[in-house]
């Protein structure tokens, strides 16, 4: 499993994530990550915003449509995942 560095562009402080599944969906890329390699795991989605600099910067889907749609998307590309949103 790919690891990734999330760094928080408010407070600096860094987490270790693990990519479970990327996909992109009109234009925007989204990525399912973990905080740890096991399966009953907290996940979060992400989507790649655009910036000027050479680092990639991810935002939490935070607006419930938007989540709700792109985590039936990724329970689809993961047959054996249950997404539970809370």
């Amino acid at each position: 499993m790919e690891r990734l560095i999330f760094t928080d562009g408010d407070t600096g402080e860094q987490a270790e994530l693990y990519l479970l599944e990327e996909t992109s969906i009109g234009g925007v890329t989204y990525y399912l990550a973990t905080e740890e390699e096991s399966e009953d795991s907290l996940a979060y989605i992400f989507k790649e915003i655009c910036s000027d600099d050479d680092e990639l910067t991810l935002e939490i889907v935070e607006d419930d449509t938007e989540l709700n749609a792109i985590a039936k998307v990724f329970a689809e590309l993961i047959d054996d995942t249950d997404i539970t949103l809370s």
